[in-house]
């Protein structure tokens, strides 16, 4: 008997800070996860899919992410309804904001999407401690202004092998960021959070293992004074063979937003 399949594109969100990343693992609780286990008890027999747009690491959240889900046979016909049911048996810490009905060529992977990161961070005290999940604290002071310059080096198209974890000979390290600043944070706020903090705000179609991580530890050490504008414009250059030695803590980092163009 031929399957009929139906093809959804879903967004939600989650707080990363007690999963080990995005992708399934033995033995460890991850986000996809809880979002098969929750799917599968909701639609008990329906056979069904699921496809994340990319991965996220241990503690990495996110404010929206996307994947697909592939139904057999039975399509849902009340989306309204679906999401409630969906909300209620999902644990706290991840949460479903909306659903469509995308046609077959639709690929969650592969079609052209643009993705905003943001990384959330403080410096130069110690802060409440509720802020650990999705705040990184920096106890060094870091100069700002000049994290701010340094981040903007990175918007363009370079070679970004110095930012890619493990790299080896083999891998295409071309990218093209389309936007890389430092803003004041005025979007995450509790009322335990430091008067001052910041967002690495990065968007770009496609990023490698740690990048953002990497890009961010690079800018801590300049916040210190380790090294230079001169320095990161060297490591972007074609011939660059720069390790960056640093990557900043995965808490601090928010898939923002996926796009799809």
């Amino acid at each position: 008997m031929f399957d009929k399949r139906y093809y959804y594109l879903l967004k939600i969100q989650y707080l990363g800070y007690r999963f080990h990343g995005w992708q399934k693992q033995p033995d460890v609780k991850t986000v996809h996860l809880m979002i098969d286990r929750t799917l599968k008890f909701i639609l008990k027999d329906v056979r069904f899919k699921t496809l994340g747009a990319g991965r996220t690491d241990a503690m990495v959240s996110a404010n929206e992410a996307a994947l697909e889900l592939f139904i057999y046979n039975e399509p849902i016909l009340d989306f309204e309804a679906f999401l409630e049911l969906f909300n209620h048996n999902l644990p706290q810490d991840i949460r479903a904001l909306s659903i469509k009905e995308v046609d077959k060529e639709f690929n969650v992977i592969k079609d052209s999407k643009l993705k905003e990161y943001h990384y959330v961070f403080s410096e130069g005290q110690k802060n409440h401690p509720f802020c650990a999940s999705i705040l990184t604290t920096i106890l060094e002071p870091l100069d700002i202004e000049l994290m701010k310059e340094g981040a903007k080096l990175f918007t363009g198209t370079y070679n970004f092998k110095t930012y890619c974890y493990k790299a080896t000979h083999k891998g295409e390290y071309k990218r093209t960021i389309e936007s890389s600043e430092i803003i004041g944070n005025d979007l995450y706020t509790a009322s335990f959070f430091p008067e001052n903090s910041y967002i690495f705000k990065v968007i770009g179609k496609g990023f490698m293992r740690n990048q953002i991580r990497l890009m961010f530890g690079c800018l801590i050490k300049l916040g210190r004074g380790e090294v230079t504008l001169d320095f990161i414009k060297e490591t972007l250059k074609d011939d660059s063979t720069e390790v960056m030695d640093y990557i900043a803590p995965a808490s601090g980092l928010i898939l923002h937003s996926v796009n799809f163009e």
